[in-house]
């Protein structure tokens, strides 16, 4: 559920997280999955099919998006840009990014942008999963874009996991020296609150993860 609290802000809660009042109610939890699918492929894949024009950095105008969607999808004759703007702040995986009434993806994209994000303060070390198949020969040629136009690199080795879990049940973490990486010209870039893009990570800044040991069982007595 969306809700909006007038001191703080829009959340997705029955209650504000901060002062525990109910809020002025926005949008159901089916209005908010099916919203935000159909903004997540306006803003990376189809822009096109909404009729929408999209700027070289990505960027899309949120009344024209409202028009949009207000026309493809009746149901949602009562949609304003505040709701966009509450489903991109709202998002736990700052997927979304709003300046001056556009929003775009800032990462996720198959169609072709030239994003400008932030390529300061990059952790020295990141991650990628491969499944078991894959590590060897990724160790060897590097990583390059499969079905995105970057590599997406994850902030930690439990991020990294996660994405890969949807492809294998086991999947193999990779770790980039981003210290060495970026010394060697590779430009990487913060997209979102956990996911860095890079053009392709040669293998030589690339190696595997090994997990910490597991703490031994105590003894029983």
């Amino acid at each position: 559920m969306l809700k909006e609290c007038a001191q703080h802000g829009f959340f997705r809660a029955e209650v504000c997280p901060v002062c525990g009042q109910s809020g002025r109610f926005l949008m159901n939890d089916r209005e908010l999955d099916h919203l935000g699918r159909v903004l997540t492929g306006i803003l990376r894949h189809f822009p096109d099919r909404y009729g929408l024009e999209m700027e070289p950095q990505g960027w899309v105008s949120l009344p024209a998006i409202v028009r949009a969607v207000s026309q493809k999808h009746p149901a949602y004759h009562w949609l304003r840009t505040m709701h966009l703007v509450a489903i991109a702040e709202t998002d736990a995986k700052g997927r979304y990014e709003v300046r001056d009434e556009k929003i775009r993806a800032t990462y996720g994209h198959t169609v072709d942008v030239e994003l400008d994000l932030p390529t300061e303060n990059i952790p020295a070390q990141l991650f990628f999963p491969v499944t078991p198949e894959e590590a060897t020969i990724v160790l060897e040629v590097g990583l390059k874009p499969s079905d995105r136009k970057k590599v997406h690199l994850s902030k930690t080795a439990e991020d990294a996991r996660a994405a890969g879990s949807v492809r294998t049940p086991d999947p193999v973490i990779l770790a980039v020296d981003t210290q060495r990486a970026r010394s060697g010209g590779l430009v990487i870039m913060r997209a979102g609150k956990t996911v860095f893009l890079v053009d392709q990570v040669p293998a030589e800044y690339l190696s595997r993860h090994e997990s910490a040991p597991a703490e031994p069982a105590a003894e029983k007595k």
